[in-house]
C-alpha cells in the first residue's frame, strides 16, 4: 500500500506541474496578446523534462498514453496502472483548478484554462491522426531513452524535447496534447469537453503502437548476432 501511495504521489506531482506550467504559459501568452505556440512548446518541454527526470526513479509516466503503453507491453501490472491513471487525472484536474484561481476569469474562459482545441478545418479523423503521430514519437522516445537498458542516460531531456517539437509541429492544428490527462483536466474544470475523443483515441493509438514496436523490435532479447550487430569500421 505504501508503495502504491509513493507512485501515486510522484505521478500526481508530475502531472500537476505539467498542466499548471504548460497551461499557465498559454494563459499568460493570451493575457499579453501574443501567439501562445512558442511559449507553450518551451514551457511544456522544459517542465516535462524536469518532472520526468525528477520522478523517473519512481514512476515518470505523467501520461496515460505512456502508462497504457507500459501495460500492453507488460511492464506494469493492471492494478498499478490504475493507480497511475487516477493520479494523472486527479493531478491534471486540480492543476486546472489552481490555474482558474490565479488567472482572470476572462482569460480562463478564452483559453479553456490552457486546454487544447482542434482547428476548424480538421475533421475528427484528421485530428486523431495528428495526435496519434505526435504521441507515437513521444512514447517511442520514452522507450528509447528511459526503458531500454542500453539507452543513453539523458533523464527526461529527450522526452521534453520531443514534446516541444511536437507542439511546434501540430500545436496550431490540435494543440498537440499527446496526453489524455493533460487535456482532460482543463476540459472537466472549464466545462468544455469538445474534442475529448481526439485527445483520448489519438494518443492511446499512437502510444500503444510505439510501445509495441519498440518492445518487439528494438529491445534486445540477448546478444546480437555478430553478423547483424553494431556497424563497425573495417580494420
Amino acid at each position: 500500500m505504501r508503495d502504491a501511495w509513493r507512485h501515486f504521489a510522484a505521478e500526481f506531482v508530475g502531472i500537476f506541474a505539467l498542466v499548471f506550467v504548460g497551461g499557465g504559459a498559454i494563459m499568460s501568452a493570451a493575457q499579453q496578446q501574443i501567439n501562445p505556440l512558442v511559449p507553450a512548446a518551451i514551457a511544456h518541454g522544459l517542465i516535462l523534462a524536469i518532472m520526468v527526470t525528477a520522478t523517473m526513479r519512481i514512476s515518470g509516466h505523467l501520461n496515460p498514453a505512456v502508462t497504457i503503453g507500459f501495460l500492453v507491453t507488460k511492464r506494469i501490472d493492471p492494478m498499478m496502472a490504475g493507480v497511475y491513471l487516477v493520479a494523472q487525472l486527479t493531478g491534471a484536474a486540480l492543476a486546472a483548478y489552481a490555474l482558474k484561481a490565479v488567472f482572470p476569469e476572462a482569460i480562463a474562459l478564452s483559453t479553456r484554462l490552457g486546454g487544447q482545441s482542434v482547428a476548424g478545418d480538421l475533421n475528427t479523423m484528421q485530428a486523431i491522426f495528428c495526435e496519434a503521430i505526435a504521441t507515437f514519437f513521444l512514447v517511442f522516445v520514452v522507450f528509447g531513452t528511459a526503458v531500454d537498458p542500453a539507452a543513453p542516460k539523458v533523464g527526461g531531456f529527450a522526452i521534453g524535447l520531443t514534446v516541444a517539437a511536437d507542439i511546434l509541429a501540430i500545436g496550431s492544428r490540435t494543440g498537440a496534447s499527446m496526453n489524455p490527462a493533460r487535456s482532460f483536466g482543463p476540459a472537466i474544470v472549464s466545462g468544455v469537453l469538445e474534442g475529448q475523443i481526439v485527445y483520448w483515441v489519438g494518443p492511446l493509438i499512437g502510444g500503444i503502437a510505439a510501445a509495441l514496436l519498440y518492445d518487439g523490435l528494438f529491445l534486445r532479447r540477448g546478444k546480437d548476432s555478430p553478423d547483424h550487430g553494431a556497424v563497425r569500421s573495417a580494420p
